[in-house]
C-alpha cells in the first residue's frame, strides 16, 4: 500500500517511562486502532513511553509507522529500529516540519511540553492558512480538561479568535476517536 497524507495520521504523545500505565494501553490501544483503519501513523520516532507502545501495537497489528526523530535523540538510543520506515534530521525543527507534511490529520494524546509544542504548531499553522488539516485533543480521564478551560478563556478574553478555537476538536476516548476517524476517511474533504 502507498501512503500520503491522505492515509497518515500524526499523533503526538508523551515519551516519559514513568507514567501511569494506563497511559501505555491508550496509546496501544489508538496504535492498533490506526493499524486497523489501513492508515500510517506517523509520531516521533522514539522506542519509549506511550511514543513506543503506539508504534510497538501498530507494527504487532499489520500497520505501517513513519518515525522522524533528530539526531541528538538518535545518538541517546531513543530511536525506535523496528519501524517501517525511519527519517533521522537535524533538529526538532525538522522533526515536526517532516511529520506534518507528511500526514493528513493530527492526534494529541496525553503528554508533556514536547506534546503540547506539536499540538500548538499544528494549530498556529492551521490558524494562519498553512494548512487546512483536522487536529484532534484525545480526552482520556480528564487530562486535557485544564487545556480545554485555557483555550475557552482564551476566546472570552479575545486572544484566540472562536473560529481558531473550534479547529481544535475534542474526542472522547478511543472510541470517540473511531468514530471520528470514519468521518475523515470517509470525508472527500482530506
Amino acid at each position: 500500500m502507498s501512503y500520503g497524507p491522505s492515509n497518515s495520521v500524526c499523533v503526538f504523545c508523551g515519551s516519559s517511562r514513568v507514567v501511569d500505565p494506563r497511559y501505555f494501553s491508550l496509546a496501544s490501544e489508538v496504535g492498533a486502532l490506526l493499524a486497523a483503519k489501513s492508515l500510517r501513523v506517523v509520531y516521533g520516532g522514539a522506542s519509549v513511553g506511550m511514543m513506543g507502545a503506539l508504534a510497538d501495537s501498530a507494527l504487532l497489528a499489520g500497520g505501517a509507522v513513519f518515525g522522524v526523530i533528530p539526531q541528538s535523540l538518535d545518538q541517546r538510543e531513543l530511536t525506535h529500529k523496528g519501524l517501517t520506515e525511519l527519517s533521522v534530521v537535524r533538529s526538532m525543527y525538522e522533526r515536526k516540519e517532516q511529520m506534518f507534511r507528511a500526514s493528513g490529520a493530527f492526534v494529541a494524546l496525553p503528554g508533556g511540553f514536547g506534546t503540547l509544542d506539536e499540538l500548538f504548531e499544528a494549530l498556529t499553522e492551521r490558524q494562519i492558512g498553512l494548512h487546512d488539516k483536522r487536529v484532534v485533543l484525545l480526552e482520556h480521564d480528564g487530562f486535557w480538561a485544564g487545556l480545554r478551560e485555557w483555550v475557552e478563556r482564551a476566546v472570552r478574553e479575545r486572544f484566540v479568535p472562536d473560529n481558531v478555537a473550534h479547529a481544535l476538536e475534542v474526542v472522547d476516548g478511543v472510541k470517540g476517536l473511531d468514530a471520528w476517524l470514519d468521518g475523515w476517511t470517509s470525508s472527500s474533504a482530506r
